[in-house]
């Protein structure tokens, strides 16, 4: 009876795509590619899904059928198709993307914190203690993890719920954009912003920075970082009704609609942004492009439909505190989740004997509090070392966003290449398996692992070839080789206490 009751409630083909599409879709990719790509952006989302999004989240839902009861997560998978040294590189990189991530949004929520507060980013003007803006934001960005860091540590994960609030107001964004660029299409008479000069448009970027061939490719990677979230697909097989059929069927309409998704918003964003007149500045980068765009999208739906300067001025801001407070909501919620939860993971997934001192100790709320405070210590440390590093605030925020996707996308080159030695081990149970024979395993793994390995290789090298600017190149690849020694330190020093501890028992 209970069996059937659990059936009842699995996920069927159209509860699949929707939690799939949840997991993904991120508003802000679309703003942040028209910005790097213009048009030019939607054939690499495309290119991205067959090449990555596809493959990668079958090979996913392949290794949570496989180990659906292992609580080591991607350690776990790793470990038993590798081996545990080989898994504990790829889940510690998989840890350190995190702590990048905590390193770029402790600044850059205060931008979103400004536009949620006044409609519009003020923060270049900011100033504590005669620092300039990009210092500020480093000291207000070391007092945001010190806090989050503190509360966390306390167990007050209730806080979570703000996530799922801060979920929807951002899903409600999508239908913002379409609707907004749609009523501004048709008070224009069908006249875009940003005109469609033929195939070229989709080729080639109206920003003067991806104009080579080695910059283009190198957007490649932030295609990529937009189908992040992925690896959920992996725990939702057994829960899935009639895996076998529906499980594959909701993956390839999910990557449809959500890479159709993509390429519909990045050409709606032309619809009402042309970008030499609103993007072109010096003010615009990266971590405030989506509020400045939608803020513009405000302006012109307002002039749209005859309203004076100042009523499409206020409009454009109310819109834009609207973007502001949707994204503050949810990157609070999963700045107090993403403290705690990767590094609980990988302490309950790896040997306790491979943490020093008291790191790999849970206390009675299951929390990692020492190893917390470690963590935060080196957040503290990474973000002091890159706001006071005297570079202007587009380029400090350029740089993190670059340390964030090459740090965040390399551990899927760990897990894509675990794939093929998975598929070879017939000791292994798989009870679903979309890539029937080993052959067709290893090609999606080659294919994957070339794709991420392509992507970032041009993201690193691009500085350096196209401005000589080998200090942002030195500064995408710091985070993951730092991280990558302190892993093998830590693996090293844990087999050598496992091989004393061997000698002192056959003694």
């Amino acid at each position: 009876m209970s069996s059937n009751v659990k059936n009842n409630k699995k996920l069927t083909l159209i509860s699949l795509v929707l939690m799939i599409f949840t997991s993904v879709f991120g508003f802000a990719n679309m703003p942040r590619s028209f910005y790097l790509m213009g048009y030019g952006a939607i054939p690499w989302y495309i290119l991205s899904a067959i090449t990555f999004f596809i493959p990668f989240a079958f090979m996913m839902a392949e290794y949570g059928a496989a180990f659906k009861n292992e609580k080591g997560g991607i350690y776990s998978w790793m470990s038993r198709s590798v081996n545990p040294k080989y898994a504990f590189i790829g889940t510690f990189m998989w840890y350190a993307s995190y702590i990048i991530w905590m390193v770029n949004v402790s600044s850059s929520i205060w931008i979103v914190f400004s536009t949620a507060i006044f409609g519009t980013d003020t923060t270049s003007a900011w100033s504590l203690f005669g620092l300039n803006s990009t210092q500020t934001l480093g000291l207000l960005g070391v007092a945001w993890i010190a806090l989050v860091s503190f509360i966390s540590t306390k167990g007050l994960d209730k806080i979570k719920k703000i996530t799922s609030v801060g979920g929807s107001a951002v899903a409600l964004l999508n239908i913002v954009l379409l609707i907004g660029s749609m009523a501004i299409l048709i008070g224009n008479g069908g006249k875009i912003a940003q005109p469609i000069l033929g195939i070229q448009s989709f080729v080639q970027s109206p920003n003067p920075g991806y104009q080579n061939p080695i910059a283009i490719l190198a957007f490649l990677v932030f295609a990529i970082f937009a189908y992040g979230g992925t690896e959920v697909v992996g725990g939702l097989v057994d829960q899935t009704e009639n895996a076998e059929v529906t499980f594959p069927k909701g993956i390839m309409i999910a990557s449809i609609i959500i890479s159709i998704g993509y390429a519909i918003g990045i050409f709606l964003c032309g619809i009402f942004v042309n970008w030499n007149q609103v993007l072109s500045s010096e003010n615009v980068n990266m971590a405030n492009v989506a509020y400045i765009m939608m803020n513009n999208m405000g302006y012109e739906l307002g002039h749209a439909f005859g309203l004076n300067k100042a009523l499409c001025i206020s409009l454009g801001n109310w819109i834009a505190r609207y973007v502001g407070i949707s994204m503050l909501l949810a990157l609070t919620g999963a700045f107090f989740t993403l403290t705690y939860a990767p590094l609980k993971q990988i302490i309950q997934g790896t040997p306790k004997e491979l943490w020093p001192g008291k790191m790999g100790e849970l206390n009675e709320d299951g929390m990692p509090i020492n190893a917390m405070k470690i963590q935060a210590i080196i957040v503290i440390f990474m973000i002091l070392a890159v706001s006071f590093g005297g570079d202007k605030a587009a380029t400090f925020f350029t740089k993190l966003v670059l340390m964030t996707n090459v740090a965040m996308t390399l551990p899927y080159m760990f897990i894509a290449a675990a794939f093929a030695p998975f598929k070879k081990k017939t000791e292994i149970y798989k009870p679903f398996e979309i890539f029937k024979t080993y052959k067709s395993g290893l090609i999606a793994s080659i294919i994957v692992t070339f794709t991420v390995g392509f992507a970032n290789f041009f993201t690193i090298i691009e500085p350096a070839i196209k401005k000589g600017d080998i200090a942002s190149t030195i500064w995408s690849i710091a985070g993951p080789v730092i991280f990558t020694i302190i892993a093998l330190i830590m693996y090293n020093r844990y087999e050598k206490k496992v091989k004393k501890q061997k000698i002192k028992q056959t003694a």
